[in-house]
């Protein structure tokens, strides 16, 4: 069948509509209508070939739509049901069984390689082949087909033109503050950038009932957004140091520090504003090969910790409805961060993500 669908061709080249061919759905695949697909960093971060991927491709990782078809191996869902898509992952190494999918040693290769294991892809043109599959997705299509083990079923009464960000971004942030860090009720968290990512950890900081939730950023926008979802206070690490006041505002510093940035000043910031036995965390992502300093002389008696996160520790199956619960009760006002954007504006939309002007964008399709 054919499907429309936004190409990059080369490195750091815009994304174009195009018309493309798309295979059947192999036994371990299920075939999508994409309703929508969020917009994240780490869409951008493949274009630029920061982490390098198969060329051309369709990129796109926090899709939701419907189920067209299945596979013959699949049994988790069938046609017509409502989907929200994660992160795929092998299900057979060590860290896959003991729980751990994030950690999947064959994590890059099903997420980043944009082809199956044999090297074919879903997606053509002319005969030439198009990248697919990139976090077992590529929804910035009309339709696709998707990894089995990136399916999440999810109630019919959801809306699926807002939902599919919990599938990276959302349940990167609120995993970081409920699976990789344990925020509980009465911790003091510093959020270091209040995008996507840090916005949907604060939410998830305050529906934990954390007493002191610091947002920090450059945009006063984004910090006014922070305080609206949860934040107790707001710092704007343009005009005041933000070691300096987290110390000011909680004595010795938070339990907590969570970097959504991947700037390498502002882990460094991050974890310098910890209480003794803090733990910082890093969802951000920084090229390979990217160095960061720690002073480790003082700071040794202080026995703080320093984490990273992918995917926030989320088994997708299990904790994008949660996420959706959350969302049901208003702890995770998602409606709050977004903006859609026809899939022609899709240029329009990265541009906006990139300036701060938008937390969300979101990819609409017909």
């Amino acid at each position: 069948m054919q499907t429309l669908a936004a190409i990059v061709r080369a490195t750091k080249q815009p994304f174009e509509i195009a018309t493309i061919d798309l295979d059947a759905p192999r036994p371990d695949e299920v075939q999508i209508r994409v309703i929508a697909a969020g917009v994240c960093h780490t869409d951008a971060i493949v274009r630029d070939q920061i982490y390098p991927t198969f060329l051309p491709a369709v990129f796109g990782h926090e899709g939701a739509g419907v189920v067209v078809a299945v596979g013959s191996a699949v049994t988790s869902v069938k046609p017509d049901d409502k989907v929200v898509l994660g992160f795929n992952s092998c299900g057979q190494c060590l860290k896959c069984l003991g729980g751990k999918p994030a950690y999947c040693e064959k994590f890059y290769d099903r997420n980043f390689a944009c082809t199956r294991d044999d090297g074919s892809t879903a997606f053509s043109e002319d005969g030439e082949q198009v990248g697919s599959h990139f976090f077992g997705q590529s929804t910035f299509a009309n339709y696709t087909n998707v990894s089995a083990r990136s399916v999440v079923k999810v109630d019919d009464d959801v809306p699926l033109e807002l939902l599919g960000p919990l599938g990276c971004g959302l349940s990167t942030g609120a995993g970081a503050i409920l699976n990789s860090l344990g925020v509980r009720a009465g911790d003091t968290v510093a959020v270091f950038g209040t995008g996507a990512v840090g916005s949907a950890a604060i939410m998830a900081a305050a529906a934990t009932g954390s007493t002191t939730i610091i947002a920090v950023d450059i945009h006063n926008s984004r910090l006014e957004m922070a305080r609206e979802l949860g934040a107790t206070h707001t710092i704007n690490s343009k005009d005041e140091d933000p070691v300096e006041k987290i110390k000011q505002l909680t004595g010795d510093g938070v339990q907590f520090a969570l970097d959504t940035t991947g700037v390498l000043a502002v882990t460094r910031q991050a974890a310098d504003s910890l209480a003794i036995n803090g733990t910082v965390g890093l969802v951000g992502a920084p090229a390979p090969g990217t160095e960061a300093t720690f002073e480790v002389g003082a700071s040794l008696v202080r026995g703080w910790k320093f984490q990273t996160i992918i995917e926030g520790d989320a088994v997708p199956q299990e904790f994008i409805p949660r996420l959706v619960h959350l969302w049901r009760q208003g702890k995770l006002p998602i409606e709050k961060l977004v903006r859609t954007y026809p899939l022609e504006q899709i240029n329009d939309a990265f541009a906006d993500s990139a300036s701060g002007e938008v937390i969300k964008p979101i990819i609409t399709f017909p």
